[in-house]
């Protein structure tokens, strides 16, 4: 069962102060387990040096900066509907000097527009959860991909604990997810696409990196927190109390950050 968010909302995340706030506590990298996630995903798919990708659903970019930086990937085109996100990315890009090798588009992820078959691998970081029709944006990174070529991402992805009914419906409606994929149903959406999956696993980092963000946040981050949500001591508590329940679910093993990668038909 889904929930009612809709694209709309995410980009209403991402174009205020809960976007911001997420960058305050995770950094440029907004997904759980920052460069560490990123370098074990890399190396897990194999990337090699001079290759060409695309990140869907890239927000700010971070991830791609990360590829062409230090994974010597030659170009990154990333994919995202939200304007705010774009701009900060593309402004980033041209700070750090790499504005010639990263591009970004404005697009649905799902239907990118972007041409079929050009991409070395498609990579996305704990952003796929915000997208309604999982096995759409699946056949479309299939799609983009090279015979042969690696699909590689993370996701914040259902355990194999399943989740309660209340537990799902307070989960989506806080995160603004319109559903959650668990595993298998991303293995099956890959293998529908004529994808081979090479790894499915669950990185066991949910809970722990969770307890450093909300840490961080009484710690060292309060006011800067604070700052964001106009002193609204209330809604940070708010916030807390939300967390602390996704850590609860990590725990129980109903939520986890989910690793797979995959390649493509030859």
């Amino acid at each position: 069962m889904g929930s009612t968010a809709t694209l709309a909302d995410v980009q209403a995340v991402y174009d205020g102060a809960e976007g911001d706030l997420w960058e305050l506590i995770m950094g440029q990298q907004i997904h759980i387990g920052g460069m560490r996630s990123s370098m074990e995903l890399a190396d897990r798919a194999g990337l090699t040096a001079g290759s060409h990708g695309i990140d869907l659903c890239c927000c700010n970019g971070a991830g791609m900066r990360f590829l062409v930086r230090l994974r010597g990937v030659a170009g990154m085109t990333g994919v995202d509907a939200t304007p705010t996100v774009i701009a900060r990315g593309q402004a980033r890009c041209t700070t750090d000097g790499l504005a010639d090798r990263i591009r970004f588009v404005q697009a649905d992820v799902c239907a990118s527009g972007l041409p079929a078959g050009e991409a070395d691998f498609v990579w996305g970081e704990d952003a796929w959860c915000y997208v309604a029709d999982k096995g759409r944006l699946v056949r479309e990174a299939a799609r983009l991909t090279k015979p042969g070529g690696l699909i590689a991402f993370t996701d914040w992805v259902e355990g194999a604990v399943p989740l309660a009914a209340d537990e799902r419906a307070r989960l989506l409606a806080f995160m603004k997810f319109p559903n959650v994929e668990t595993l298998a149903g991303y293995r099956a959406h890959l293998e529908a696409a004529g994808c081979a999956v090479l790894e499915a696993g669950d990185t066991g980092r949910f809970a722990d990196y969770v307890d450093l963000y909300l840490a961080m946040v009484d710690r060292q981050l309060t006011y800067d927190a604070l700052r964001l949500l106009n002193f609204d001591f209330a809604t940070l508590d708010a916030v807390a109390d939300e967390m602390r329940f996704m850590r609860d679910l990590a725990r129980a093993g109903k939520l986890a950050q989910g690793r797979i990668v995959a390649r493509t038909a030859r």
